[in-house]
Order: structure tokens, then sequence, then C-alpha cells
């Protein structure tokens, strides 16, 4: 697997993460709980970004695309 792939396949789980927490903090009662399901959805948006700026920097190294063809 790929620095690429690797990077794409931690996208999907933090967008997926993400996604839980927003659930989690729309289906309880608890401002407690609440408050930490939005934070953690804060949280996981700030990794997305970190992420996606990696993968940014990934896809366009020249030597990517060698690996890619080799493989």
């Amino acid at each position: 697997m790929t620095v690429q792939q690797d990077l794409q396949k931690a996208l999907a789980s933090a967008k997926a993460a993400q996604g839980t927490y927003a659930t989690f903090s729309n289906s309880t009662q608890d401002q407690t709980a609440k408050q930490m399901f939005q934070q953690m959805e804060q949280d996981m948006s700030r990794h997305i970004a970190q992420l996606n700026s990696r993968l940014g920097v990934v896809e366009q190294n020249p030597l990517n695309e060698n690996q890619q063809q080799n493989q």
C-alpha cells in the first residue's frame, strides 16, 4: 500500500468518525455529552483538513507517480 492510499484510508475513517460524533451529538439530550461530541466533531474537522493538506502534497509529488506505476 502506498502512502497516498494510506492517507486516503485515514481520511475516509476520519470522515466516518466525524459523522458518528455528529449523530451522537444530535441524538443525546445530555448537554454535557452533546458538547463533548460537538467538540470531538470539531477536532475531527481539523484532522480532516490536515489529512487533506498532506494528501495534496503527496499527490503532487512526482515520485508518487513512479510508485503507482511500479505496482
